[in-house]
């Protein structure tokens, strides 16, 4: 089933290496922030309000979301720093 989902969303399914604490880690501080912000940081009358809520939470996460380690930047305004870093130093 999760398969042929990756299939149909065009997406490819990576696994963290093995014995790797520093990447197995940021999964799992993604997971612990995940259900303490989304999944249990409200009360949901139902799955399906649970389930409507998940793009907005994902979205602040992504966007909007100050993060410590990348000087209080959301991390698309990162990654968008980044990109024209790069655009510059090849053209």
């Amino acid at each position: 089933m999760h398969a042929l989902a990756c299939r149909t969303l065009g997406i490819r399914h990576l696994r963290t290496r093995p014995y790797r604490p520093r990447t197995n880690g940021k999964a799992e501080r993604f997971i612990r922030t995940m259900l303490g912000g989304w999944a249990y940081g409200a009360i949901y009358q139902t799955s399906t309000q649970r389930q409507h809520a998940l793009p907005a939470w994902l979205d602040y996460y992504n966007q909007r979301r100050p993060h410590g380690s990348l000087s209080r930047q959301a991390p698309h305004e990162r990654l968008h720093s980044l990109r024209n870093n790069l655009v510059g130093s090849y053209t």
